[in-house]
């Protein structure tokens, strides 16, 4: 393949399993593809944003591996007194960790890259003339408005809360999209309050279907198309709580992973059972994890045409 073939990635969210998502996308980066824009939520927004910011792929992978996930977990003064403490932070500040750490962190990182807000991102070139003003960037972050029950594109839907997309920082936007329901606290836009995009839609596939000049990739954390269908046992009203939240959660994204067109699109990374929020993983975990995403490209790639694929499905 020529050096330079263009794609756009959409990236799942996992929490500490994103360096799966790094892998896959190695392996993309050594098979002479270049992401044009990224899509994420939670870990995949994560890494999108170091992806549009341009960080070199294998910068990417040493600063996953170097970072401690157990920082994430950053308590307030509440939290740091115990059982009592968390059970007050849910209370009063609808989650227990600040995430402070993730957004500091992210914001240092993108800063060494020249980016800090979306106009750092805002995509110049000809080609962008078809889309949409509001849709001319590099990054998509997906986050969850509960209070207006919709989903939240950022910087697309800055618009709707009276913001300039220009002027809003890409970490802000990161953190809100990983604020994963009682257990970050959720952020605030305007007078509506904003969390993890997975509650919504955790792998927003079709986002960028508007340019049929070149793929989108979807990089799923997950060994198979069916594996958002989990059984969810109802044995006490808690279950049926705990039931009731996977369903909503899964079932928005599980009708596009049941189209055959996005199934053939997508990379399907096993990630061994892996929780989100492990953040005692080991680096052993980590390096599985990575070479899963690496081998679930190679797989992939095997088999894909995009002119056949385009043939067969395009619209």
């Amino acid at each position: 393949m020529m050096d330079g073939q263009w794609c756009d990635v959409v990236l799942e969210g996992g929490g500490v399993k994103g360096i799966g998502l790094v892998g896959a996308l190695e392996e993309l980066h050594r098979k002479g593809y270049r992401m044009r824009r990224a899509a994420g939520t939670s870990a995949g927004a994560i890494v999108g944003a170091l992806v549009a910011a341009g960080m070199p792929i294998d910068k990417m992978l040493a600063l996953m591996r170097e970072l401690d996930y157990k920082q994430f977990r950053d308590e307030g003064f509440i939290d740091k007194l115990g059982l009592p403490g968390k059970t007050l932070s849910v209370w009063f500040e609808k989650g227990i960790y600040e995430g402070r750490f993730l957004r500091d962190w992210l914001t240092a990182e993108l800063e060494k890259l020249g980016v800090k807000t979306f106009a750092d991102l805002k995509i110049t070139e000809p080609w962008a003339k078809v889309l949409p003003p509001e849709q001319r960037y590099k990054l998509v972050v997906i986050a969850s408005d509960v209070s207006g029950g919709r989903l939240a594109r950022l910087p697309w839907d800055y618009a709707r809360y009276g913001l300039d997309p220009d002027t809003q920082l890409v970490a802000d936007a990161v953190r809100a999209s990983m604020s994963i329901p009682f257990f970050y606290e959720p952020v605030s836009l305007g007078k509506q309050t904003l969390v993890d995009g997975g509650m919504l839609s955790n792998f927003p596939i079709s986002l960028f279907d508007r340019t049929p000049d070149w793929p989108t990739f979807g990089v799923k954390l997950a060994a198979k198309a069916d594996a958002n269908l989990v059984a969810n046992p109802i044995h006490n009203t808690l279950d049926f709580a705990k039931s009731l939240l996977a369903t909503m959660i899964n079932a928005h994204d599980q009708m596009h992973i049941d189209d055959p067109a996005t199934e053939a699109r997508t990379i399907f990374v096993d990630t061994f059972k892996v929780k989100a929020t492990d953040f005692d993983i080991t680096p052993d975990t980590q390096a599985k994890l990575y070479q899963s995403g690496r081998s679930a490209a190679q797989e992939f790639l095997t088999g894909w045409d995009f002119t056949k694929w385009r043939q067969k499905y395009a619209k």
